[in-house]
């Protein structure tokens, strides 16, 4: 009897081990507002889909007994329907951070609203085609613009091009992405002959392409959408131009590919912030590659995917460094303590005042046949 009395008591125990255990557990909603349809649908579909691989993996493995459950809502791109569907995310599933926001219209109206501020959440990984302010509540988990163009400018000093044209989206940051194209051109012995917009959100760029058929430049920075740049390429080369081309990483490669031929795409370079997710070159990509043949993905493996997995291995780790209840503030508090987190040869760093985690840029070029090759 006593025997059973004990044993009774043990199971009891163990329950309420397991109850105290299970009412300790959170589900962890990430929320992302992204062109999900769209000129630029594959970048967020792909980049969406880099998440859920790891939330997947994270929810199987467990982080401190907490899961992970992305919530995605398509603003088309829009800029107004990004402020829109971020506050209807924000009051309805109660996101304890949001990641994977596109454009630059978009993330400026958004931060300009102070919602991140007033609601205290962070968003982890974004997309933008200016060059950002520090701002608090952005964590970008890729090198900033500013690091892209130095980049491009130095390889065209290395080879002796000094006539640059500069192509780029018509925003409130468009005055700053100049500025640091002429001043990085300056320091490399270069000069920027001509300079071109076209209205944000769209692919307008017949305007510009006119301008650099007179300037005739000897090398064109694109720092634009992959929309906006399959258009400019597909018209500037049908008119003959003759410059070679560059192109910062919101470019999407992946994007220029499926719309132009060959013979358009050869020879255009394009600034890189992630380790390519083609090749195994580091133990990110490799672990990258294991997960993408291993899940269920929607789209195929991008660069896009490659960075939104980096943004949601850094949520991940931010709900496990915190190790108790997770929540907004609790998270937050992760990030700016995050120094040197390296997720296996691509290391992240933030702090109180510099979200811009990490400084890693490389270049590709697509060689005679259409492949990406470093």
């Amino acid at each position: 009897m006593k025997n059973w009395m004990a044993g009774a008591r043990a199971v009891v125990l163990m329950g309420l081990v397991c109850a105290m255990a299970v009412a300790r557990a959170d589900q962890v909603v990430v929320g992302q507002v992204a062109p999900l349809s769209g000129l630029d649908a594959s970048q967020g579909r792909a980049y969406a889909g880099g998440m859920q691989l790891v939330f997947a993996a994270a929810n199987k493995a467990g982080v401190n007994g907490h899961t992970f459950k992305l919530i995605r809502k398509d603003d088309g791109g829009r800029a107004e329907d990004t402020v829109a569907l971020t506050r209807q995310l924000l009051a309805d599933d109660k996101p304890m951070v949001l990641a994977g926001f596109f454009g630059t219209r978009n993330l400026t109206d958004l931060v300009a609203t102070g919602l991140l501020e007033k609601e205290g959440i962070a968003l982890v990984g974004y997309r933008v085609s200016d060059i950002r302010p520090e701002t608090p509540g952005l964590y970008s988990v890729r090198a900033g613009l500013k690091d892209e163009i130095t980049k491009l400018v130095d390889h065209l000093s290395t080879i002796g091009i000094n006539r640059l044209g500069l192509l780029y989206e018509d925003s409130p940051g468009a005055p700053a992405v100049v500025e640091a194209t002429e001043m990085a051109a300056k320091k490399g012995g270069a000069l920027v002959v001509a300079k071109a917009s076209y209205p944000g959100g769209s692919t307008k760029v017949g305007a510009a392409v006119k301008t650099f058929g007179g300037a005739k430049p000897q090398a064109i920075i694109m720092i634009s959408t992959g929309a906006a740049a399959a258009a400019f390429i597909e018209n500037y080369r049908g008119d003959g131009g003759t410059a070679q081309l560059f192109c910062t990483s919101g470019t999407d490669v992946e994007q220029l590919s499926k719309r132009l031929g060959e013979e358009q795409m050869q020879g255009v370079a394009i600034t890189q912030v992630t380790p390519s997710p083609y090749r195994i070159s580091t133990k990110l990509s490799r672990e990258f590659s294991d997960a993408v043949k291993a899940g269920n993905t929607e789209v195929p493996a991008s660069y896009a995917m490659m960075e939104g997995y980096i943004a949601a291995k850094v949520i991940v780790e931010a709900v496990r460094r915190h190790g108790g209840k997770p929540s907004r503030s609790a998270i937050t508090a992760a990030l700016d303590d995050m120094d040197s987190f390296d997720l296996g040869g691509y290391l992240i760093g933030f702090k109180p005042g510099a979200r811009t985690g990490s400084r890693f840029v490389e270049m590709s070029i697509i060689s005679s046949t259409g492949k990406i090759r470093q």
